[in-house]
Formats: structure tokens, sequence, C-alpha cells
């Protein structure tokens, strides 16, 4: 099997033992992603909304990367701290997309990474 690894510093470097990104085949799958600005390294501020948002930022970074956008997005999972927030993600997540859109989970997790509300992860086809 042949595995590209796909990193850019306009999203979040990985801070353990796992890629931004592999790219395998005509598919990119990408690691889950949080509202960290990689600018400055730090969560953004505002709640759930602003970091759905820069979510959304990064990973159309990392796409962008290898040649890819949120239109090539076939599959997502969405994960979520307090399924309370799930209506105000799903109407920003709903403003990325164009029908068809992309196979969803969203689930309610009990912790997720340095405490952020949620963190989502995505495949793409090429």
């Amino acid at each position: 099997m042949n595995k590209q690894a796909i990193a850019t510093n306009k999203a979040p470097g990985a801070v353990g033992p796992y890629s931004q990104g592999i790219r395998t085949g005509n598919f990119i799958f990408l690691s889950g992603q949080i509202g960290m600005d990689p600018a400055t390294s730090k969560l953004v501020e505002g709640g759930v909304e602003a970091q759905t948002r820069q979510i959304f930022k990064n990973i159309e970074a990392v796409l962008g990367e290898a040649g890819a956008g949120l239109g090539n997005i076939v599959k997502a999972a969405v994960f979520l701290k307090d399924m309370a927030d799930f209506k105000k993600v799903n109407e920003i997540y709903a403003g990325y997309f164009d029908k068809p859109y992309p196979a969803r989970s969203a689930v309610a997790v009990r912790e997720l990474p340095l405490s952020v509300d949620i963190e989502i992860e995505v495949i793409a086809a090429v």
C-alpha cells in the first residue's frame, strides 16, 4: 500500500504520533481537527460556534495541501462534548457543503483533547 503523509503549517501540527492527513490511492483521511488557530497554537475564543468555523479552516488547509477541498469530502465524523450544541454546529456545518452532503456521524463524547467543545475528522475522495 502506498501512503503519503499530508502536512501543512496552515493547520495545527500533530502533537503526537499521527499525521495531519494521509493520502492513499484516491482517498485522503484527515485526523480529527479542533478549533485551534495554527498561527497562535491557541484555541479560538467564542465557544462551539467559533471552534467549528476554525475547524473548517483547518480542514480546508490540510485538504488544500493535498490538492483537494471541502467538495471532495465524502464522510465526516463530528465529536461533541455536549449534544446540546448539535443544532448550532449543524447550522454552521451545513453552510460548508452543497448537496449531496457527505455521509456523517455525530456523537457526544465525555472528553476531547484540550477540553475543546468539538472535533471533526473527514475522509475525502479525489
